[in-house]
């Protein structure tokens, strides 16, 4: 299903009760409204960062449910496309932490290459609804995805932006993993935490303490 490591760690999940109720609601919501993101892409967070790589996690909530913004990886949109605010203030506060440019596209794919787990809590949406699927079953499903994480032996840090994330940080019980809380990025609360956060540098921090290849965040 998805291509990597990932098949087998969730095999047993995707063959629970509560999994196949998500799949045939969802079939039936691609076949008969307009959901982000597109079909193909909603483990894309998944594909492109097997679980053996993943070294950070940045969680967001559901997807962008404006045409064309969502492509399956948390706060990134496909090249081409408007940049989210959300998306803006997370740039701005990497430039104000290295003094990269701000970057003019929203494609986050290098990061999740390097092992940055973009994952959003719930992975689909109607269009113009949000939070429309937040209660199908993907929190279940996203919460014991966590859980694995958790159970990794490598080091992962975790950034936790916002208080929907924030109510994950007790899944995260093994010690050998950082939590960053903060506020989320949104132009509503970036300045009550989040920008002024240096969650970027400060993942690099533990990743190299921990002979973990660093992030490069620029774009």
């Amino acid at each position: 299903m998805i291509g990597n490591d990932w098949d087998l760690a969730l095999k047993d999940e995707f063959e629970k009760e509560y999994f196949l109720k998500i799949k045939e609601f969802i079939e039936e919501e691609y076949n008969s409204k307009t959901i982000y993101p597109p079909f193909e892409d909603v483990f894309n967070a998944f594909k492109l960062t097997p679980l053996s790589n993943v070294k950070a996690v940045i969680l967001g909530q559901d997807p962008y449910h404006e045409e064309g913004q969502a492509h399956g990886l948390a706060f990134s949109t496909p090249d081409g496309k408007p940049i989210p605010r959300s998306l803006k203030n997370i740039f701005k506060e990497i430039s104000n932490e290295y003094s990269y440019p701000i970057p003019e596209s929203g494609c986050l794919e290098k990061w999740a290459e390097q092992g940055v787990f973009l994952l959003n809590t719930v992975l689909t949406v109607e269009e113009s609804n949000a939070n429309s699927h937040s209660k199908c079953g993907w929190q279940t499903f996203t919460d014991n995805v966590i859980r694995i994480l958790n159970q990794k032996t490598q080091p992962v840090v975790f950034l936790l932006w916002g208080k929907q994330a924030e109510k994950k940080k007790d899944l995260i019980t093994n010690p050998k993993h950082l939590v960053l809380i903060t506020s989320h990025p949104s132009p509503f609360s970036a300045r009550r935490g989040f920008l002024g956060s240096n969650h970027f540098k400060l993942a690099n921090k533990f990743l190299k303490e921990n002979d973990v290849d660093e992030i490069n965040w620029k774009l």
